[in-house]
């Protein structure tokens, strides 16, 4: 069975387990029996049940409350749900090439709806989604429980430098956070497969990110030159993403600064290559564009080790997933700790806490903790010894709900 007809099913079931419990205000609590959970912030915590309540968890540790449904997890290691902080979530092919704007509003939103399902699927409870109007509607939809997904947040349409000069600028922060935007996406280089070279002014970074943070809005940056992410560090943007050709210098301003950096190494490149001919011919994607990114794989891993050597960095678990990456988010912890060397304890943290953190959620979801939401998820291996078992995702839970349990075993019970 293919995965996504897996999660349909799997989904079913909890729907038709949800109808068995008492109505609203008398629902059963859920326990979770773990024999290795690793919290989010770093700890380990062996032979325990999580409780949750409401959607929440209620409390790690004890024994199961009487008339809980119990999970057992026991063969498996259980996380918080991991974050995308960078996918673009309406990214699809249709007939076999990257979808345009021609294409008819509900066939593009059925294939995003397929896309949410693939990352909730793959353990992705939380993504953020940098430039797409639609997006709001999707949001708005997995929010109200219409349809399955992570939770998103979105920029709604990014700025560049032809989007105005400062005064401009300021205006259109302002009318993004009127349209419902979570915050602000700006291009301020060119993409790799161009150079990378800044393209926003100094002055327009400056105009942007000081106007979003008046208005409480962080900023993400696409940056791959040295310069233009200086430039955004030093105009107070929040996150600078790819960063190609960051150096040693500016990752150590960064770190002062509290900058969070967002490489993308592990999956954006790689499925460029492997989709070239869907993508090949459309817009600036040509052959020497994707020379350029064949290069780009090592480029880019070599300025991720680097950016490691800065103890202080903080470094958020973004992939920049487009058409056919969606449900592959997990890639990027595989390559981040098998070939750039990282620590599996950091990736991990990386991909909750600090995710988390950068998105203003982290009193919210990225940690197994009382009272923080209970997205919770769980693999079939150990990822700290296994890296690749982020791809066998087997349980899912978000807000309390779960999506899919397809473990080798698995088992439920509900008392009567």
């Amino acid at each position: 069975m293919s995965r996504t007809l897996r999660f349909v099913v799997a989904l079913a079931f909890s729907i038709a387990l949800l109808a068995t419990r008492p109505v609203a205000g008398q629902e059963r609590p859920i326990a979770l029996k773990a024999a290795t959970i690793l919290d989010g912030r770093g700890q380990i915590l062996h032979n325990t049940i999580i409780v949750v309540e409401g959607g929440k968890i209620a409390r790690v540790g004890g024994d199961a409350p009487a008339g809980a449904i119990t999970y057992d997890l026991t063969s498996l290691t259980v996380t918080p749900g991991w974050i995308d902080t960078h996918a673009h979530i309406f990214w699809h092919f249709d007939n076999g090439r990257l979808a345009g704007k021609d294409e008819p509003p509900v066939r593009a939103m059925l294939q995003a709806t397929d896309n949410v399902i693939l990352t909730l699927s793959a353990g992705f409870t939380t993504i953020q989604s940098p430039g797409s109007p639609e997006d709001k509607d999707l949001r708005e939809a997995i929010a109200r429980g219409i349809i399955p997904g992570p939770r998103v947040l979105t920029s709604l349409q990014p700025l560049d430098e032809k989007s105005g000069p400062p005064e401009k600028l300021r205006e259109l922060v302002r009318e993004r956070k009127q349209q419902g935007a979570d915050f602000i996406k700006l291009f301020a280089s060119k993409s790799i497969r161009e150079g990378g070279t800044q393209t926003m002014t100094d002055e327009q970074l400056q105009a942007a990110c000081g106007e979003a943070k008046a208005l409480g809005l962080r900023t993400i940056v696409h940056a791959h030159s040295a310069d233009s992410a200086k430039a955004a560090t030093l105009a107070g943007c929040t996150t600078i993403e790819h960063g190609a050709y960051v150096t040693d210098d500016v990752f150590a301003l960064m770190a002062q600064r509290g900058t969070y950096y967002d490489p993308n190494i592990g999956l954006v490149l790689q499925n460029y290559l492997e989709n070239k001919e869907k993508f090949l011919g459309i817009g600036n994607y040509n052959e020497q564009g994707f020379a350029f990114m064949e290069k780009g794989i090592a480029i880019v891993l070599d300025t991720f080790k680097k950016a490691l050597k800065h103890k202080d960095l903080k470094i958020v678990y973004g992939t920049d997933a487009v058409a056919g990456a969606h449900g592959r988010n997990y890639e990027e912890f595989i390559v981040r700790v098998r070939d750039g060397g990282q620590d599996p304890m950091a990736a991990i943290m990386s991909a909750t806490s600090i995710s988390a953190e950068s998105l203003g959620l982290k009193n919210k979801t990225g940690t197994i903790a009382p009272g923080m939401d209970a997205d919770i998820i769980a693999m079939d291996g150990d990822p700290l010894h296994d890296p690749a078992a982020a791809r066998r995702v087997v349980f899912v839970m978000k807000a309390g709900k779960v999506y899919e349990n397809l473990a080798p075993g698995a088992k439920v019970r509900s008392p009567q």
